[in-house]
């Protein structure tokens, strides 16, 4: 049973999720092979599933190093399956290689608790961050998340709350040097990157509409037990996952402002979800319970995936 092979942290869990990101990849890029025929497209494609496979790499490791969930691989795994759930992510290039950017900020801000080298932390993270932006404009209110951390930690020290605006600069400057050696105008290059937009009716099938409706309910299940167990954690351990929270919040955030939405947009709340997800996993004492739902989970993804094939 699914929860079952999961509920451990073994080699054959990351060949298992690894295979199956390569199947549901690929097997969407087959709706148009006309990328087949150009080299420079098939190695875009092959660097985009290596990102995708990083993202997911990602959420297991900023899991399993900051203890916010069991020696287990669910986040993981359920961060495969919302991927699935939304195919249209495997193939948004801006917001994969956004998203990535992210999570490697999310990465150093929950290790903040650690308290060890905390400058260096929050310089990293905000540059994540402001680089992501770059690729989609919206990301950059996750700085807001940077803010907070340093309201959590290290507050006491005025200098940790210009680190940000440092590497807000440093990434500026080598942003500006791109566009204008690329020979871009600066103005409408940045300018075609804020729009905000809440027209939610971009729906090409109706499976989207109901990947969105079934994500809601996921979310919904995961986010509430989560939101209640937190006082029930370790003190040491609580910040990290309120962090884990907002981060969630503002990934919503930025799907209802994001203008050209799709529900690739989602991607953001993928990680933060996940996380949720393994703790709502774990807290399951029956263990039909855990199987029936993550069963479900997954033949709903897998049935509105092939639906969209």
């Amino acid at each position: 049973m699914l929860a079952s092979v999961f509920n451990k942290s073994r080699p054959v869990n990351y060949v298992l999720i690894g295979v199956v990101l390569i199947l549901s990849y690929f097997s969407y890029l087959l709706k148009d092979l006309s990328w087949t025929e150009n080299y420079l497209l098939v190695a875009q494609k092959v660097g985009l599933l290596l990102l995708l496979a990083g993202a997911l790499f990602l959420t297991n490791f900023i899991t399993r190093r900051n203890n916010l969930s069991k020696a287990n691989t669910y986040a993981m795994f359920l961060f495969m399956v919302f991927l699935i759930l939304f195919p249209t992510t495997l193939v948004n290039i801006n917001i994969i290689i956004a998203n990535f950017f992210i999570l490697l900020a999310l990465r150093r801000l929950v290790s903040l608790q650690s308290l060890i080298t905390p400058k260096e932390k929050i310089f990293d993270a905000s540059f994540w961050i402001f680089a992501a932006a770059i690729f989609h404009f919206w990301c950059i209110a996750y700085i807001v998340l940077v803010f907070i951390s340093i309201v959590f930690h290290v507050s006491r020290d005025y200098r940790n709350w210009l680190i940000p605006f440092i590497a807000f600069f440093g990434v500026f400057v080598l942003y500006t040097m791109i566009i204008l050696m690329m020979g871009y105008d600066f103005v409408t290059t940045i300018s075609d990157n804020i729009d905000v937009s809440f027209d939610f009716t971009y729906f090409e099938n109706i499976y989207q509409n109901i990947a969105l409706a079934i994500y809601s309910s996921i979310a919904l299940l995961f986010a509430f037990p989560y939101i209640f167990s937190i006082t029930n954690k370790p003190l040491n351990l609580q910040s990290s996952h309120k962090k884990i929270i907002y981060s969630f919040l503002i990934g919503v955030g930025i799907y209802v402002l994001s203008a050209h939405k799709n529900n690739s947009f989602l991607v953001f709340t993928f990680a933060p979800l996940a996380i949720m997800g393994a703790n709502y996993f774990e807290a399951q004492e029956n263990k039909w319970v855990r199987e029936v739902a993550m069963g479900l989970i997954v033949l709903i993804a897998v049935f509105l995936f092939a639906s969209q094939l």
